[in-house]
């Protein structure tokens, strides 16, 4: 039961160990702020209290200052590469990137065709149903109670004119 109890405790020490890899700086308005991601490039380095590690630096996105004469000086990597391409793009990312672009447009495809079928399907029913009342002949339906009911003419009119916005719409 005690040995329980020890591993219980050694493992709150081992997760609270987390905690010494944060950052703590100030901000521009004087508070503290900790984080486990590093302070953005604004932030001087003499506002920075604490840093993760020891031997860990705060990355510099800038580049180092250059000199007169490198600077009158074009650097032969850029001309060679023609372009400001960037540099290190994962093709990785750019395969899964494009093969989710292919799945997206292939479940649009799909989809658009499904409504295609269902218009054209529409379509036919619609077209076979108008036929039927130009026809003339009786028709009947179900009313609410279940009982067969002979459509009157305004009742047949007014199915002839849904039938044909129907028919209107979904046979182009």
């Amino acid at each position: 039961m005690k040995i329980a109890h020890l591993l219980v405790v050694g493992w709150a020490c081992l997760l609270s160990m987390g905690a010494n890899a944060q950052w703590q700086w100030i901000d521009k308005d004087n508070k503290k702020v900790f984080s486990d991601q590093a302070p953005p490039p604004e932030v001087p380095d003499k506002n920075i209290l604490r840093r993760p590690g020891a031997g860990s630096s705060r990355p510099n996105f800038s580049p180092p200052p250059a000199s007169p004469e490198a600077a009158a000086a074009p650097d032969p990597r850029v001309a060679a590469s023609g372009a400001n391409k960037p540099t290190g793009v994962d093709k990785e990312l750019e395969e899964k990137t494009r093969k989710a672009e292919e799945a997206e447009k292939a479940k649009k495809a799909a989809e658009a065709q499904k409504l295609a079928q269902a218009r054209t399907e529409n379509c036919g029913r619609a077209r076979q149903a108008k036929a039927t009342f130009d026809s003339g002949i009786r028709v009947a339906r179900l009313n609410a109670q279940g009982e067969r009911e002979i459509m009157d003419d305004k009742a047949r009119a007014a199915e002839q004119e849904r039938l044909q916005s129907v028919i209107s719409s979904d046979c182009k």
